[in-house]
């Protein structure tokens, strides 16, 4: 009985971390979809970042009690994890608490503390679910998350209930089998909260709390398992990627833009005509019509979102009631990444659909809306940018279309032909100052 539950852990084991590979592995390239850019530079910088931003989560502390709450939730899903080790090496081995032993007196510590974390991570998301539900706060009801996203959080905070649930029950079988003197589970001495429930299960015979022991075990390893290879396909596929998203993210002054090197030697040769190569090929695009034009940080951006809508409810666009909605921008590029996947694992290459993430995800109508104000990339708590996609799709509108409103078409005219907004010749730039 004993290698046949070990067989089935090894079969369960395998099966889950190669669906998690084969997963990762299509995001890995789906991300690289993306155009190149180098972003290898200032790396103590990068590792500051990576520091603050993902590991010590300083953005969210603007509001500290939230902030407070969501680093319980991720302490817990980052050390009692640690306790999964164990887990699975146990299964593997056919043994029970393998660290015991080696630890001593510090396993009882460490099961103590991952418990308290357990009643911690049960209590806040508790909070969180009354939060979404029941409080209704705007940015969680927004209609960017109308269908599967708004579903998604859900199901994740209640998985995190139920897998900390499992955990403090097969703590405390354990505590009462060890009572009993079963020869199976050795003494670790009295955890806190899970002695607590001890007190249910008195008075019940050793092979029924075995099985409940047993069954808690199996169902919390696999729920893990289940969990792993539901985050790619969740938003809290972020809980990985911010790690390199806030690592990779770009050092420049907030809010400054790239420019163009096609467009600035177009400049430089209407004005130095006589610097023009003889040749010089045509860019290939100017902005970015699908996720092909973006770079592979956008992508990364675009799969790194929380969805937590901080950026949209900083959009003084949307406050207004304009169509905009940055978290929906970056929902809708992670959406066209993933169809655009999908479509290369079917046809073994991107075959033309016949869309774009212009148009058929992202409107004109968002776009023109946004006021570069750069509020979205400030209050995103990984360093997403939805306006660097915004002002790549924009100058694909503007650049490639020629599509902008009359007024802005004006100015445009105006800078071409005068290299100033104003319809005045750059000859009679200087004639305010003649005295009359």
């Amino acid at each position: 009985m004993q290698y046949l539950q070990q067989f089935l852990f090894v079969l369960l084991s395998a099966a889950a971390i190669w669906l998690f590979a084969r997963k990762a592995g299509e995001i890995r390239r789906n991300i690289f979809l993306g155009k190149d850019e180098n972003l290898s530079n200032n790396p103590s910088q990068r590792f500051k970042n990576l520091l603050l931003l993902a590991l010590g989560q300083k953005k969210m502390f603007k509001n500290p009690l939230v902030a407070l709450m969501h680093l319980v939730v991720y302490a817990g899903f980052i050390i009692i994890n640690l306790e999964v080790l164990e887990i699975v090496l146990d299964g593997l081995l056919g043994s029970h608490r393998l660290f015991l032993p080696f630890l001593g007196k510090i396993y009882y510590w460490l099961i103590n503390g991952f418990e308290f974390l357990a009643v911690g991570v049960i209590g806040v998301c508790i909070i969180f679910l009354l939060r979404r539900n029941l409080l209704r706060l705007n940015r969680f009801i927004h209609k960017d998350l109308n269908g599967w996203p708004r579903s998604d959080a859900n199901y994740i905070l209640v998985t995190e209930i139920v897998l900390m649930s499992l955990f403090l029950t097969m703590n405390a079988t354990d505590q009462v089998l060890q009572a009993n003197g079963n020869e199976h589970y050795h003494q670790t001495g009295g955890f806190f909260f899970s002695g607590l429930l001890t007190p249910f299960f008195s008075g019940i015979s050793d092979g029924t709390l075995i099985t409940i022991e047993r069954t808690c075990w199996w169902l919390h390893i696999a729920g893990i398992f289940a969990f792993l290879n539901y985050l790619p396909y969740s938003k809290h596929l972020h809980i990985m990627l911010a790690f390199p998203n806030a690592y990779y993210t770009r050092l420049e002054l907030p809010g400054k833009m790239k420019n163009m090197p096609a467009v600035q030697n177009e400049v430089r040769y209407a004005m130095q005509p006589e610097t023009a190569p003889a040749n010089a090929p045509p860019p290939d695009r100017f902005g970015a019509k699908d996720i092909f034009d973006l770079s592979w940080k956008n992508l990364l951006d675009a799969y790194s979102c929380t969805e937590c809508g901080r950026c949209t409810a900083a959009c003084p666009a949307n406050l207004t009631g304009k169509l905009l909605s940055p978290r929906k921008i970056m929902m809708a590029t992670r959406d066209r990444v993933e169809a655009i996947g999908k479509n290369i694992n079917l046809n073994k290459q991107f075959i033309d659909d016949g869309k774009s993430l212009l148009h058929n995800y992202i409107s004109v109508e968002e776009l023109r809306a946004c006021t570069t104000c750069n509020a979205c990339v400030e209050a995103c708590p990984v360093s997403i940018s939805p306006l660097d996609i915004i002002t790549e799709l924009r100058r694909s509108l503007i650049m490639e279309e020629s599509n902008a409103p009359q007024e802005w078409n004006s100015t445009f005219s105006n800078i071409e032909n005068n290299f100033a907004p104003w319809k005045f010749s750059p000859d009679d730039r200087d004639t305010w100052a003649v005295e009359a």
